[in-house]
């Protein structure tokens, strides 16, 4: 075991097993891998189908909103993952990246320079693991293994009725095109799903330069002279301690923990740390502000019959499905649920598409979704508004570690991304009224037949909608001139030596699609920007 090293870094999220991976292939380079939650070994991370039990309990932090002053004040669930590998142990496993427009927005537009498509293109590429694509878009030898998935019955009917409604077919939401309905690729293989633990850190777990700690909380980074030096951290076994980094302290908890982290070090917004009696090391206006997440709101049919995955909560079906699993790595256990998408327009004239579209084959598979009576079977439609322009914060409760953030999304804080929302309800329901789909529905459970009018779906959609598991943006990247970026396009802290941040925290805006993908890029681009300097 190394007894001292050049590296710390904070959270084994979907980034910083990357970053873990890409630096110890230099054996002279020592670095140290702490995450707060504990191992990946609980049997629903590795089954597809986990995704539905993981959204809540152990491995996440437990944490929810403050109540949502346009969504009828409702304190929301807000999933973020305490386990190593982070979010990419407990989401859906949905394989896109966004469109390459969003990239181009963060360099020409956002003051990212360098992080534009052209320049990133090539880190997706060395992640990806694809089993099935290949190409200009698609990588085939990366660690993150990416597969397609055998469409359950109702999934291949979404995609049809997709069609009816005037969606274009589409086999690869990263390719040329992004517009169009079909089958999500995952992240998996061989059946199991392919997390950054799993896909970055296992093949390297025994790199004698790489020591991972979980179950290790840090509470706060350790800055000397506009330095960062170290970490202070707590751990059941050995208590308190101070670790040293000799070159860099790399910050990997999220776009929650991390601003968190930062404040509780010292850096952040003057006036907020000082209402808590926290030394102020760095006034960084920045941290904590930016708040941007997707704001997914779901409708919810019941079935003539049991056409869906519901049919495996019976449990001669559960039996059965847990025998195919077992024994040919296939069947309902293997599938992630959200094995359905689209990309589309609210607005015809918006130069990429503007909503996304999941489809569950079944009801009630997240907590807080609404379900069909017992003993039915039911399909859920999940849209949302790509590019919402809201912005929220992240906040300290107190100054002690243990105390979860204020986390205020801000949903629905701008009117048009009420307005887009709506779109995207009323297009889920014009999609479960298509032929292929409405053979098989019963009734249209949520919203019911009484609602109708505008208004009537803005209320519905206040009191719906929740959180996509997308935040980022808290302590975003940006140029000198911009007062509120907080690390400059090479993710250093400014003001503060030898700090990074290099997980989805840095991001200018929120991208189209989920963030997985492109997390696991920053930690791509962070490691190769962190060797280029040492």
């Amino acid at each position: 075991m190394p007894q001292g090293y050049d590296f710390i870094v904070v959270g084994g999220g979907s980034s910083g097993c990357v970053v873990a991976n890409r630096l110890t292939e230099n054996s002279a380079c020592r670095v140290l891998l702490l995450e707060a939650g504990g191992k990946d070994s609980h049997p629903l991370i590795h089954m597809p189908v986990g995704f539905a039990r993981m959204t809540t309990g152990p491995h996440t932090w437990g944490y929810t909103t403050v109540p949502q002053k346009h969504a009828n004040n409702r304190e929301i669930p807000y999933a973020q993952a305490r386990v190593i590998g982070g979010g990419s142990s407990i989401n859906a496993g949905v394989f896109t990246r966004g469109h390459p427009r969003d990239y181009d927005r963060w360099a020409e537009e956002e003051g990212a320079e360098g992080w534009a498509f052209k320049d990133i293109q090539k880190y997706f590429i060395r992640s990806e693991g694809n089993t099935i694509l290949a190409g200009d878009w698609h990588g085939t030898d990366g660690p993150l293994g990416v597969s397609n998935l055998s469409p359950q019955f109702m999934t291949n009917a979404f995609i049809q009725s997709c069609q009816e409604f005037g969606m274009p077919y589409n086999s690869d939401f990263n390719g040329a095109k992004q517009e169009g309905a079909g089958a999500y690729q995952t992240t998996t293989r061989n059946g199991r799903r392919c997390s950054s633990a799993v896909g970055y850190l296992q093949p390297v777990r025994k790199r004698s330069n790489l020591t991972i700690r979980t179950g290790t909380f840090v509470r706060r980074v350790l800055v000397e002279k506009s330095r960062a030096t170290g970490v202070e951290v707590w751990s059941a076994k050995a208590g308190t301690e101070t670790i040293y980094a000799e070159n860099e302290v790399l910050l990997t908890t999220g776009a929650i923990g991390t601003p968190k982290l930062m404040m509780l070090s010292g850096l952040g917004p003057a006036a907020h740390l000082a209402e808590l009696g926290i030394d102020v090391v760095r006034d960084v206006p920045g941290v904590g502000k930016n708040l941007n997440d997707h704001f997914g709101i779901d409708i919810v049919a019941e079935l003539t019959g049991h056409q869906s995955l519901d049919k495996y909560n019976k449990p001669h079906w559960a039996l059965w499905a847990g025998i195919q699993y077992l024994a040919f790595r296939t069947g309902p256990v293997a599938s992630n649920v959200v094995e359905g998408g689209a990309f589309w327009y609210a607005d015809a004239n918006a130069p990429s598409p503007d909503v996304q579209f999941h489809f569950l084959a079944g009801a009630g598979a997240e907590a807080g979704v609404p379900s069909v009576p017992k003993g039915s079977s039911g399909i859920t439609l999940n849209s949302y508004t790509l590019r919402p322009k809201a912005r929220g914060t992240v906040r300290l409760r107190s100054a002690d570690p243990k105390s979860a953030p204020l986390v205020d999304p801000n949903f629905l804080g701008h009117p048009d991304d009420l307005k887009t929302s709506v779109e995207g309800v009323k297009m889920s329901r014009e999609i479960f009224s298509q032929p292929s789909l409405q053979k098989h529905i019963r009734n249209i459970r949520f919203p019911d037949d009484s609602v109708k009018t505008q208004a009537d779906f803005e209320t519905y959609a206040r009191a719906y909608g929740r959180t996509s598991y997308h935040p980022t943006c808290t302590c975003k990247m940006g140029a000198d001139n911009d007062p509120m970026a907080v690390v400059d396009p090479q993710l250093r802290v400014r003001g503060v030596d030898r700090l990074r941040i290099c997980d989805s925290s840095v991001m200018p805006s929120l991208i189209g699609s989920n963030t997985n993908a492109p997390t696991i890029m920053i930690g791509e681009k962070a490691a190769d920007m962190i060797r280029g300097n040492y």
